[in-house]
Order: structure tokens, then C-alpha cells, then sequence
């Protein structure tokens, strides 16, 4: 963990936001939100009177592989300098309903966020306050603007590394180009054997002798279905040979009489 000096300067502009935590009392909490940080593409973590974070403690043991760059680089800074040289975003779970107060109103949501912040013209920080009290009200009248996560509001109060793993995943579209998960669009099965599909359900309709006059409200019921499961090609043929079977079968079983 480097140290904060005053030639330090952060970048003109950056995106993705850096990720600044205040206070934490859990060194775990700081690993915890390393690793929501290697998860979801964020690199500069900023740590305000931090705990110690011992290499072979807790902070390492949970930050995962967030161990070998995150944690090890972040940057410890004061407060002055994180409110001076960032535009500042503080999440909080608890808002002002109204505009009588400004310390805590208006407020984004981080989906809110993720479409505005490529906007902002600085460089950013996402603030992260304390485990049990958040950020003071003393410190969000000296942030630029607020963050909360919509939740039940009955509690809607979330522990630090579930608030930090919740906005960054929000925030991901600033830092990755594209995640592990397959776009569906690609693997979704081609229309000519989506179309051999419903053939061969129309036709083991025919031969179940379904009546006709519920025939076509019965195929547009199994185009919705399987308009909305998205079959892969693998699943469709699949799908196929069991339909084929189905409408073979009773012409075998006449045919062994």
C-alpha cells in the first residue's frame, strides 16, 4: 500500500471510477471489496484511515486473486484529498425523502450511475463509508453527490462488501467490454430449426388427434414458449428426435398388430 503525498495527482479524467473505502473497521470488509473490485474490472482502490491489512490476514485471505494487484496498490489517502481532487460519489442506504435537506437528497441509483458517470469530465470516486454508521453526515455535505441502492424499506441497510459488490456489478458496462456469460443472441438456435420444431409439434398434434379447432391457438401457445426459452441449436434438435419418435410410434405399434 502506497502512501498519499501531495505531488500525487490522479489521471485528467478515469473510467471507471476509483473505489474509496473510509474508516473500515474489518480488514476483511477491505479484502472483500478488492475482490468485488477484480470481479467487475475496477483497479484503484483508495483506503481513508484504513486497518492494518496484514498480508497473511484476513484482508488478503478474502480478497481472492484481487490479492496480487488491488490490494496491494492501493493508494491510502486522506479524506482533503479524496473530496479536492475527485468528484465524488457517496453511497449511503439512507436517503431524505424530499428536498428539505440536501446532505443526503437528490440521489442516484447505481444503474442511474452507470449511464451518466462516462459524462463526468474528472476523475471519479465511488466513497464507501464505515461498517456499522456509513459516511457521517458531516463528510456527504463535503462529497459532490449520492448513491443509494434501492432495497426494502423496511431495512434497507446492506453491509459494506454487499453495498460495494452490488454498485460495482451495477457499474460494470464502464469496465468491461463484455463478461463470461454468453450472449444469448449468439446461441440461440437458428430460425430454420426453430421453425422444423414447430413443424414437428404441428404435426404430433395431428397425429394425437388434437381437435382441429384448438390447433392454431395450441401452436401460438408453443411459439410464445419457446419464443421466450431461447432453445440453443443443441436443445432444439434434441427436442426434434424426441417429437419424431413421438409421431413415429403409433404407425410401429399399428404396423406389429
Amino acid at each position: 500500500m502506497t502512501d498519499d503525498s501531495p505531488s500525487a495527482e490522479p489521471p485528467a479524467s478515469r473510467t471507471p471510477p476509483a473505489v474509496a473505502v473510509v474508516d473500515a473497521q474489518s480488514p476483511g470488509n477491505v479484502g472483500t471489496i478488492a475482490r468485488a473490485m477484480k470481479n467487475f474490472g475496477f483497479e484503484d482502490l483508495l483506503l481513508v484511515d484504513p486497518p492494518e491489512l496484514d498480508p497473511d490476514g484476513e484482508a488478503y485471505g478474502f480478497a481472492g486473486h484481487a490479492r496480487e494487484d488491488v490490494l496491494p496498490n492501493a493508494d491510502e489517502i486522506s479524506f482533503e484529498h479524496l473530496v479536492e481532487k475527485y468528484h465524488t460519489i457517496g453511497c449511503t442506504a439512507v436517503t431524505n425523502e424530499d428536498d428539505n435537506s440536501h446532505v443526503r437528497f437528490p440521489y442516484s441509483t447505481p444503474a442511474d450511475l452507470a449511464d451518466r458517470l462516462p459524462t463526468v469530465e474528472a476523475p471519479t470516486a465511488l466513497v464507501f463509508g464505515r461498517e456499522r454508521v456509513g459516511l457521517t453526515n458531516e463528510e456527504l455535505t463535503r462529497i459532490d453527490e449520492i448513491c443509494s441502492i434501492p432495497a426494502n424499506a423496511d431495512y434497507p441497510v446492506l453491509n459494506l462488501g454487499q453495498a460495494a459488490t452490488i454498485t460495482l456489478y451495477e457499474l460494470r458496462s464502464l469496465t468491461l467490454d463484455e463478461t463470461q456469460l454468453p450472449d444469448v443472441e449468439r446461441v440461440r438456435a437458428p430460425e430454420p430449426t426453430v421453425d422444423r420444431l414447430y413443424d414437428q409439434w404441428s404435426a404430433l398434434l395431428e397425429e394425437l388427434n388434437h381437435p382441429a379447432e384448438k390447433h392454431d391457438k395450441t401452436m401460438r401457445m408453443v411459439r410464445r414458449v419457446f419464443g421466450r426459452a431461447d432453445v440453443t441449436e443443441r436443445e432444439a434438435n434434441t427436442l426434434l428426435g424426441v417429437l419424431r419418435r413421438a409421431t413415429e410410434r403409433p404407425a410401429e405399434d399399428s404396423d406389429s398388430e
